[in-house]
């Protein structure tokens, strides 16, 4: 495919013959993180959630595309053009396979934010009248709220929430109450980025089409970790970030049905998304195109494709496989230290994220402290502010993991958990 390009060369390749769960998991992620640079540094990096590590392939995809293919797309017929628009219309097939999407049915923003603001700058014109009613959750993340309330403000929609029930998962029994012929448009996250709860969103799809309402899926946690068949699931749009998938930054997903896609207007205007134009009017080319006006981040998308290459190698199923793994010893672990609040509904119910407190420790002296033990978590509200309301605390501890994450380094993170209680409780 790539005359050149010698991507998909790292220790991966010496690994995916190895079918789990006959090859022991401690050796497959020991095999793979030696495609990891980051890891030489030392650090214990457990804030996947937020945006995960690049192995080799991704990394040296962009450093090939810029020292060899660098120039515009759709711009001139030269030979560096032609073979960056044939790399980009490759990546777009490949993320596309990746959740069994049509490749027209992709559309490339900057990251999952802009892409829940171009449905919420759009999506007025495919509303049925007589709806005016949004559900989202209690655990949304804030790029899955702020937009639908400035959609609400704008158009004097009303906003409902699924409640969360005390076990930390959606009640599914609240959802059905708020569900009716004004719900407009269901917008759910598919893993928290807080609780690390899997929610049922093929139920919660099915659920909304009985009242006719268009489905959006936030998929920026499951999609480094589940498999996701947006044919199966049949929700009409479904959105996540790259640089969570490890990919680089500066590129989002969105999946919509074509048709869909298809009734929407375009969300920004200008060069690349034009078929013709006049003094008078412009008429614009068909999506994705539509949606992807000016210079789009063509070496990072590239670059995405790789990383989306990459953990097919592994496998999902593997992928599964690991996160359960990890996830499980971790909890167990946790669960061993006094005084701490676990905020998760527990296993089988979530995956690869796990929230946490030391009673009368502050999480951000817990994040410093871990920090000089060169762990990295994320500290915070998370971007969840509501939610932390709901839970009635200020913030959390999150860690959250990837592929190339061990045993021993939750070890290490417990020790460290430890030593925070210690000198907080001298």
């Amino acid at each position: 495919m790539y005359q050149n390009r010698n991507i998909l060369k790292g220790n991966i390749l010496t690994i995916v013959k190895y079918k789990m769960p006959n090859q022991n998991i401690d050796s497959l992620i020991q095999d793979i993180r030696k495609d990891f640079p980051i890891l030489k540094t030392g650090v214990i990096y457990f804030d996947n959630a937020a945006t995960s590590q690049r192995p080799k392939p991704v990394i040296e995809s962009l450093k090939e595309f810029m020292e060899n293919e660098n120039a515009n797309i759709n711009r001139s017929v030269h030979t560096l053009s032609e073979k960056a628009m044939l790399h980009f219309n490759e990546s777009r097939k490949i993320i596309a396979d990746f959740i069994n999407a049509e490749e027209n049915e992709i559309v490339f923003t900057k990251n999952a934010t802009e892409a829940f603001n171009l449905l919420a700058y759009t999506i007025k014109e495919i509303i049925p009248k007589g709806k005016d009613e949004i559900i989202l959750s209690e655990m949304e993340h804030h790029s899955n709220l702020v937009p639908w309330q400035e959609f609400a403000k704008r158009y004097n929609f009303k906003l409902k929430f699924i409640k969360i029930t005390k076990d930390f998962e959606l009640d599914i029994e609240d959802y059905k109450t708020k569900l009716s012929d004004k719900t407009a448009i269901v917008s759910i996250t598919h893993i928290s980025n807080v609780l690390g709860t899997i929610n049922p969103v093929k139920e919660i799809v099915e659920l909304a089409k009985k009242h006719n309402v268009i489905t959006i899926i936030d998929a920026s946690q499951s999609a480094p970790n589940l498999k996701i068949n947006v044919k199966n699931l049949d929700c009409d749009f479904l959105i996540f970030s790259c640089h969570k998938v490890l990919g680089p930054t500066g590129v989002g997903t969105l999946y919509g049905k074509y048709e869909l896609l298809k009734k929407l207007p375009p969300f920004n205007f200008g060069g690349g998304m034009i078929k013709s134009v006049t003094f008078e009017k412009a008429e614009y080319l068909d999506p994705p195109e539509k949606f992807e006006a000016g210079t789009q981040n063509i070496g990072e998308v590239i670059a995405s494709a790789e990383a989306i290459k990459y953990l097919n190698k592994i496998g999902i199923k593997n992928v599964e496989e690991i996160s359960s793994y990890l996830y499980n010893y971790a909890v167990e672990n946790l669960k061993k230290i006094e005084n701490i609040e676990i905020y998760n509904p527990g296993k089988g119910k979530s995956v690869d994220i796990i929230s946490f407190n030391l009673k009368g420790i502050h999480c951000h002296d817990v994040a410093s402290i871990l920090n000089e033990d060169k762990i990295a978590i994320r500290a915070g509200h998370h971007c969840a502010m509501p939610l932390m309301k709901v839970l009635k605390v200020n913030g959390v501890c999150r860690v959250s993991f990837s592929v190339f994450n061990t045993r021993e380094e939750i070890d290490h993170l417990i020790i460290s958990l430890k030593k925070c209680q210690e000198v907080f409780n001298k």
